[in-house]
């Protein structure tokens, strides 16, 4: 089984409000920086996304790919990959844990990334580790300004 990288942060709202953000995939190019289009090709009967596809820009890393997409109640999402030009196996998931009295989350995002050109493991769980805490920080802003606005 390939390892796994996995990280956390609080965010200052809801699990329902993070899930909101995580779940509006048009939106993204406007906070995580390296997708640069976003376009959900299919939904469950719940309007939920099942398959999108993303551009992404990661500076060495440019590549088209879908990602399929499975929704574990209302507080996980995972996804895997469908095709890609670059990536050999791209998995993840974001849990989503209620702090407190529920108006504080903690966000576990884990990914696994496998590329088509060969990479040393060590190197490939830093840019996993890179990829993960920009997601997180970029998820705490665009959910914390949204509920500040």
């Amino acid at each position: 089984m390939a390892e796994h990288t996995s990280s956390s942060i609080t965010i200052d709202a809801a699990p329902s409000e993070v899930m909101a953000v995580i779940a509006d995939f048009d939106r993204y190019p406007e906070w995580t920086g390296e997708v640069k289009e976003a376009e959900v090709l299919a939904k469950d009967e719940q309007g939920r996304a099942e398959q999108v596809r993303l551009l992404l820009d990661a500076g060495a890393i440019k590549d088209d790919h879908t990602l399929s997409y499975t929704w574990t109640g209302p507080n996980e999402v995972s996804w895997s990959l469908v095709k890609s030009q670059m990536l050999r196996a791209l998995d993840g998931s974001y849990s989503l844990a209620p702090l407190a009295d529920g108006t504080r989350t903690e966000v576990t995002y884990q990914l696994t990334v496998d590329v088509k050109i060969p990479m040393l493991g060590m190197i490939k769980r830093k840019a996993e580790k890179v990829i993960i805490d920009r997601a997180l920080a970029g998820l705490k802003k665009r959910v914390e300004s949204a509920a500040q606005a």
